[in-house]
């Protein structure tokens, strides 16, 4: 049925879940074997004694007779109770051993002079109707006691064990039948688990070999059923998702950093190579080492840039969740950049004064902040001459989250370019005249990321507002 999956003969009774239906199988089968063994037993017992105490009170009934009538009166009443149909068996004999009255054509001699008054079972020749006394209708099994009266009389009362022969051949009938039946939903377990369950477990291992071959956009299916295999479907296609998403950061950080380090490095390589071929000068020399130096640190901060957005997306940053107020790190950093921002003719808005915490990191949520604001500053400024710059930062509580806001009155940014600037390396000016590596963004994705948070872009009419949204504490 499986080419080369789990539908094969040998691996499907190699699989753990045609081993768990043997195994339940087995438990169970053996488990109603034991209850109806068990109560069979049980019933067989009781309906033994039920006997016993039977022929205990017809034998106190009939001994009563006797000592009341004699011998007469004792046979009255056991021609009698002979008539009366039923499993009661009744048999008088004289010392001799000849029979007087009863329903008992003949038992053998030995039960009739081992009269100790012990019930025992025994095969005995029951008499059917008056006009055959002495014919035999059927030979058959009784449960019986003997007593010896005053004369030599001999008196056997018993209980024929017809019913609970039958009661056993019922309860033997119901152990094979209990069998067929466990077997039958033995097939009917495999055909489930064959047809069902080893068809999605094949479907999940077809698209694990093709995600293995390189294709990412595999996922598992999911048919609606809600049952654990498609929790698992949707667990496991959440995670190929983030490793997809990962896999093409990747790709997209390799080619970001083979394309916008090659400049840096172009130059500090030409720097180095102009300072060789001019004459000698420790002046000229001094000049080409800052300039590596400077092209060094911008490369080193880059590095270190990438390397902290990874941690943070990773969840290894090594700090631990605290309660932090957002407010607070607002007024801080507003407060760090307002000198910067006066200086390059910037005018910084601050509204936070409504208490907001939120539950991580405060270095990282600072971190975040100020990047959003150094982006403002940088690519926030009107492109109308005259108009002054402005830079409203601002924070809020609103349907129980933290919100953090820094807009500006630039250009803005286009619709369809808003969600790739937060993007490693994806600057949408041009020229890359400004200074900035494309980075600052994406780290305030990651660090929204890290703390259950999104990060939304929009229109501010003019410019562009960013607004970490970050689950209140």
């Amino acid at each position: 049925m499986f080419r080369d999956g789990l539908g094969g003969g040998g691996r499907f009774f190699r699989t753990t879940a045609f081993r768990l239906a043997v195994i339940y199988l087995v438990v169970f089968a053996a488990l109603a074997v034991f209850l109806i063994g068990y109560l069979g037993y049980n019933t067989n017992e009781l309906i033994s004694r039920q006997m016993q105490d039977t022929i205990e009170a017809e034998l106190q009934g009939l001994s009563e007779q006797y000592r009341a009538g004699g011998v007469v009166r004792l046979v009255r009443v056991i021609d009698a109770r002979s008539r009366s149909p039923g499993a009661s068996l009744y048999l008088l004999t004289d010392f001799a051993g000849n029979r007087i009255a009863g329903n008992v054509a003949d038992v053998p001699s030995s039960v009739l002079d081992s009269a100790d008054g012990i019930a025992r079972p025994v095969h005995y020749v029951r008499l059917e109707g008056d006009d055959a006394p002495e014919k035999a209708r059927q030979d058959t099994s009784a449960l019986v006691r003997v007593f010896v009266l005053p004369g030599g009389f001999r008196l056997l009362v018993g209980r024929d064990l017809a019913e609970r022969d039958h009661l056993s051949q019922v309860v033997n009938e119901a152990r094979w039948i209990s069998a067929g039946v466990f077997l039958l939903l033995g097939f009917v377990t495999w055909f489930f688990v064959q047809h069902r369950v080893l068809r999605r477990i094949e479907a999940m291992a077809e698209t694990s070999r093709r995600i293995m071959d390189g294709d990412l956009t595999g996922r598992l299916t999911v048919d609606g059923s809600g049952d654990e295999f498609d929790r698992l479907a949707e667990s496991l296609n959440a995670m190929l998702e983030r490793i997809e998403q990962l896999m093409r950061g990747f790709k997209e950080v390799s080619d970001n950093i083979a394309h916008d380090l090659r400049t840096p490095l172009t130059r500090l390589r030409a720097r180095v190579e102009d300072a060789l071929r001019m004459p000698p000068s420790e002046a000229l020399y001094r000049e080409a080492l800052e300039g590596t130096i400077e092209e060094s640190d911008g490369l080193i901060r880059t590095f270190e840039a990438l390397l902290r957005i990874a941690r943070v997306e990773a969840g290894s940053a090594g700090v631990a969740p605290e309660p932090v107020d957002v407010a607070e790190i607002v007024r801080d950093a507003a407060e760090l950049y307002e000198p910067l921002a006066e200086d390059a003719g910037v005018r910084l808005e601050v509204e936070s004064a409504e208490s907001a915490t939120v539950m991580g990191s405060r270095e990282l949520i600072a971190q975040a902040v100020i990047n959003l604001i150094d982006n403002a500053m940088k690519y926030g400024r009107p492109a109308e001459p005259g108009v002054e710059a402005c830079i409203r930062v601002s924070s809020r509580r609103e349907d129980g989250a933290a919100l953090i806001s820094v807009a500006d009155n630039g250009p803005g940014v286009p619709e369809g370019d808003q969600s790739r600037i937060v993007r490693r390396f994806v600057r949408l000016e041009a020229s890359r005249s400004a200074p900035g590596s494309g980075l600052g963004l994406s780290l305030v994705q990651a660090v929204a990321g890290l703390h259950k948070g999104t990060l939304v872009l929009g229109d501010a009419a003019p410019g562009l507002i960013v607004t970490l949204r970050l689950p209140s504490a």
